[in-house]
């Protein structure tokens, strides 16, 4: 969609604009106008989905470290599984479970304390051997495995069809939704942002939130912001249907492996984070790079490509349908942004979801929705903070150092932390 096109004009001025139409952003404002009447406007500069969400491979977690974060995500949950009612468009929601491998002790140690939380959260992970986990799902291989857990309430969704759902939602509540509508410019009066300059011309505003994925940290230097968040290339893979993958198949987390897997069309979906990630460091990122995916890197790729078909044999046969090369925004610390920005008093941040954002999107914002009503967090969201790590990200160099640190780091072992 081009810059200037747009299915209405922009209004004057409203409450509150949001900058962004993924899930993030159109889940805020379906929250900030179907619970709490809040005249809303959101801009997103192509079309609704564009950016990260539209190749995002829809796994859907909800155990934290955090209980505030552990809520959240579980909002998510409840809000995926009946939003296809309130809206009647359909999400592709499927509670089908999340089934984790140990392939030594340390690993089952921290399924036993991610057990006891999970108690402590209202969530039953129950604890299976290897034998178990494979009568689960027979096309595993556990022959290195001493064990596993399982979260029945953990699933899956489509990320485009969430999102356009909760478009209907918003729309259907009295906010605007529009595309094809680019910031320019934002126009900061001492400590406050009053208005927003566009590709369709200025509006004013009385609160501000930024949900626009990998372009939110130049966004926010707009009005003098630091939004330690950075595009970090992230890469998964489609198959045809496989013989004995069934459509309510569990998601799969191999961490000891490095992978992950999905059940998608009757084939499965995998990829993993590697010890070695790959940044993108353009300068500013392009305004069009909407729909865009990166060239296929197989060679990069292959590290997963054997690490899967070791956990599933029947890989090897398996026909390809689909490499998925994107960017995915990533934070140093693998938590999201969430919240009232540092030292401007109306602009929120909800944006660097470290891969997770499916997961984290409904309920991020329905808490910050939350937040900017109330003025404070519905819950515990410190580890979250938007302001969190001050101006130690100033420089751009240890940013990307850090950040990439963390995304090599993803599967580590956090008994002891966690």
């Amino acid at each position: 969609m081009s810059d200037t096109a747009t299915s209405s004009a922009l209004p004057p001025e409203t409450d509150v604009v949001v900058i962004g139409g993924g899930i993030a952003g159109c889940s805020t404002a379906f929250h900030l106008a179907a619970d709490h009447g809040v005249e809303t406007v959101l801009l997103e500069q192509n079309s609704l989905t564009s950016g990260s969400t539209w190749h995002a491979a829809g796994l859907v977690g909800q155990l934290r470290s955090s209980s505030g974060v552990t809520e959240l995500l579980k909002n998510s949950v409840a809000l995926y599984r009946d939003l296809s009612n309130l809206t009647g468009l359909e999400t592709g929601w499927k509670m089908s479970g999340c089934l984790r491998l140990a392939c030594c002790d340390a690993r089952m140690a921290e399924y036993r304390e991610a057990a006891e939380r999970a108690a402590a959260f209202g969530m039953d992970m129950h604890l299976l051997s290897s034998t178990e986990a494979q009568a689960m799902i027979p096309l595993l291989d556990v022959s290195d495995c001493v064990g596993a857990s399982f979260l029945p309430s953990d699933g899956q969704a489509n990320p485009s069809d969430i999102t356009m759902s909760l478009a209907k939602g918003a729309r259907d509540a009295g906010a605007e939704l529009m595309e094809g509508v680019r910031v320019t410019g934002l126009t900061r009066d001492g400590d406050t942002i009053h208005a927003l300059e566009t590709t369709a011309g200025t509006i004013r505003c009385r609160r501000l939130v930024l949900c626009a994925g990998m372009w939110t940290r130049q966004l926010a230097a707009l009005a003098g912001i630091d939004v330690p968040l950075h595009p970090v290339k992230h890469q998964y893979v489609v198959t045809e249907p496989i013989e004995g993958v069934a459509a309510d198949m569990p998601s799969i987390r191999d961490p000891d492996r490095r992978t992950y897997f999905k059940e998608e069309v009757g084939g499965l979906a995998f990829g993993g984070y590697e010890p070695d990630p790959q940044i993108w460091a353009p300068d500013t990122v392009p305004h069009d790079f909407a729909f865009s995916l990166f060239d296929d890197d197989w060679e990069h790729f292959e590290q997963h490509t054997e690490n899967a078909v070791a956990r599933i044999p029947a890989l090897a046969d398996a026909g390809i349908k689909q490499m998925v090369h994107g960017a995915e925004s990533f934070t140093p610390d693998g938590y999201f942004l969430l919240g009232p920005a540092e030292a401007v008093d109306n602009v929120f941040i909800a944006a660097g979801f470290n891969a997770f954002g499916i997961a984290a999107g409904g309920g991020a914002g329905w808490a910050l929705a939350r937040w900017i009503v109330d003025g404070i967090p519905p819950l515990d969201l410190a580890p979250v903070s938007a302001d969190r790590f001050g101006d130690r990200y100033a420089d751009v160099d240890q940013l990307r150092s850090d950040t990439l640190r963390f995304y090599a780091d993803h599967y580590a072992l956090r008994a002891a932390a966690a």
